[in-house]
């Protein structure tokens, strides 16, 4: 049997299908578990880490440290990926997901615990960056599961509808880890944050874990998957299978989201820190910021799946990526004026954030086959993150510093330039 008629709708098959409701609800809570997780990380690596965990070291330094420690759980994911991604594809995606967003949980809550520089010296950030790893290795597991299950239970025509719904999670995370330190900081002091404050967001991930895994762990496997075991097609090792037949569409996924990253953290973590570090914006009002630009990058997601099932992802990703190269050329005149400028330069690049991101789950599993498609779609997303995302801040403040505003402009519009090139040598079927 051919991998296209596995992708067939899972009720003409016959085979036990879970509801739409339950399904788009485990892949969503279990994304916005997961990226609450690490936004609250992305919050605190400006907020409170740089004091906290590299005192020694001036301001700017102290940042750039932070960033370094943040950008570690991006070189992680990709091990993540492939551990993660080989048992879900040989055991099934449902077990997989809950070992994923344990290992992502646990070792948030051990962040939460940690001592800090003052109490136990140099051991500090080293025990700060192994939990960041955690963190990323988790994360590595977690998306490709989430998206698969959406999309391998959704009906013909509504695959890019069905898999925005995990992407949802990221919007909705970050507006859940901006508001938490948003009300900490309405009810208690800057000191009284730095003291104890900042790791109630950490340790309330363990509510947040125990809800995922109750909705997880009441799904059913996904059709697609079943269909593949039923019908003997997996493979001993997905991943060695994936690098000697499917380089092609690993190159061109990883590269086919790097604007999405770039875009993302700049609009993000980086805006964050400028806002604080250079602009002296207060942290409520930096956060307040942060927290609009998440119900706009939420709000545009929907939109982008209903788009993108009517026009085909390939023409739809050519048309934003090209809309995300041309707002590139704004971002130094937004960036460097007043408050109004500020909040449009976060309504554009959120609006288009949540556009290209609405569809790049289903984009990135489209040309991999069953058997190996929770390992190549997790590789690639997670490839994609280090190229796009992981050195991201750190290479806007970098650039920023040096050179000034219009160079963080030329950043995102040379990734841009990459993702139009490869999407456009993507066939029809491989986006």
């Amino acid at each position: 049997m051919t991998d296209q008629t596995i992708s067939a709708p899972a009720a003409a098959r016959g085979t036990p299908v879970n509801s739409p409701a339950r399904v788009l609800l485990a892949s969503l809570i279990g994304t916005t578990i997961e990226f609450f997780d690490f936004y609250v990380y992305a919050t605190a690596a400006v907020l409170v880490f740089p004091t906290l965990f590299f005192p020694a070291s001036d301001a700017t330094t102290a940042l750039l440290a932070s960033f370094a420690t943040f950008s570690i759980a991006f070189f992680a994911r990709p091990f993540g990926a492939i551990v993660f991604g080989h048992f879900g594809d040989r055991i099934g995606r449902k077990a997989t997901l809950v070992a994923a967003l344990l290992t992502m949980g646990i070792s948030t809550v051990i962040i939460g615990l940690l001592p800090t520089y003052a109490q136990i010296g140099v051991a500090a950030p080293a025990l700060l960056a192994l939990c960041r790893f955690g963190q990323g290795f988790g994360l590595g597991g977690e998306w490709g599961g989430a998206v698969l299950l959406a999309t391998e239970n959704a009906p013909e025509g509504k695959r890019s509808w069905y898999g925005m719904f995990p992407q949802l999670g990221a919007p909705v995370g970050l507006f859940l880890s901006s508001g938490f330190f948003w009300v900490l900081l309405h009810f208690m002091s800057q000191d009284d944050l730095l003291a104890w404050g900042w790791r109630l967001p950490f340790l309330a991930s363990i509510i947040l874990i125990v809800l995922g895994l109750w909705v997880r762990l009441s799904i059913t496997e996904t059709p697609e998957f079943a269909e593949a075991v039923k019908h003997d097609q997996r493979v001993s090792v997905p991943v060695v299978e994936l690098f000697r037949n499917h380089k092609r569409s690993l190159f061109l996924g990883t590269f086919v989201a790097l604007v999405t990253f770039v875009l993302f953290y700049i609009c993000s973590a980086w805006l964050l820190s400028y806002n604080v570090k250079v602009r002296q914006v207060a942290f409520m009002d930096a956060l307040l910021m942060q927290i609009y630009g998440s119900v706009i990058f939420g709000i545009a997601i929907p939109f982008a799946g209903k788009i993108a099932d009517a026009t085909g992802r390939r023409p739809f990703l050519v048309v934003v990526t090209i809309m995300i190269g041309i707002f590139s050329f704004f971002l130094a005149p937004l960036m460097g004026a007043g408050e109004g400028s500020l909040y449009l330069f976060v309504t554009i690049g959120m609006f288009l954030m949540g556009l290209t991101y609405g569809v790049i789950g289903a984009a990135l599993a489209a040309p991999f086959p069953t058997r190996v498609r929770y390992t190549g779609s997790s590789i690639t997303f997670n490839f994609a993150g280090i190229f796009g995302a992981s050195l991201a801040p750190y290479a806007a403040t970098w650039l920023q510093q040096s050179y000034g505003l219009a160079h963080v402009g030329y950043y995102m519009l040379a990734a841009s330039v990459i993702t139009l090139a490869c999407i456009l040598a993507s066939g029809r079927d491989e986006v």
